[in-house]
């Protein structure tokens, strides 16, 4: 007699078969700002980065002109640990510590986040990210276009305010 719980070389295989298994590159990706556990890839960084950045400072700017100034200081804590969480993740992508997310306080110094290329596969902090879709390459694309924007519009209203006060003050000579 044979046993039957032998297992049995001519069944088939019983393992599920997955294209990505062993790429170690997560398939989807979701954001979790109250944990510094996890990565984050270049792009997604500095979209996420100028979003939260630009939603909580005109929320604390409605609401310190709405209730009290004061609040305004909350939101800027607010900010502050937003993006410490999301700098010790994009930390994490090129496989270093949170500690370097300290670089943060170092205006200029802290663009090497956005030039750093994340490690391509798992690493001690977990996965590669997935992969940015077309979503991700258009609010980049809005982000920095806003960002621009306005960079240009703080230049160009206070020249447009000089040159609007100049001509007003020669039509004025004029007479």
């Amino acid at each position: 007699m044979t046993d039957v719980t032998a297992a049995n070389p001519y069944s088939p295989p019983r393992a599920g078969v997955d294209n990505d298994v062993g790429s170690g590159a997560d398939t989807s990706f979701t954001l979790n700002l109250f944990s510094a556990a996890g990565r984050i890839g270049r792009i997604r960084y500095l979209t996420y980065s100028m979003g939260i950045s630009l939603l909580i400072l005109v929320v604390g700017g409605i609401l310190a002109a709405l209730i009290s100034p004061y609040l305004f200081v909350l939101a800027y804590v607010a900010l502050f640990y937003a993006q410490f969480m999301l700098t010790i993740k994009r930390s994490h992508d090129f496989n270093t510590g949170g500690w370097l997310s300290l670089v943060l306080l170092v205006p200029i110094a802290s663009l090497i986040f956005l030039f750093i290329p994340g490690t391509d596969g798992p690493n001690r902090f977990g996965n590669k990210t997935a992969p940015n879709g077309n979503a991700g390459m258009i609010a980049i694309a809005l982000v920095v276009g806003v960002a621009l924007i306005g960079i240009l519009a703080a230049i160009a209203i206070p020249q447009y305010a000089k040159y609007v006060a100049k001509a007003k003050a020669a039509q004025v000579q004029q007479q």
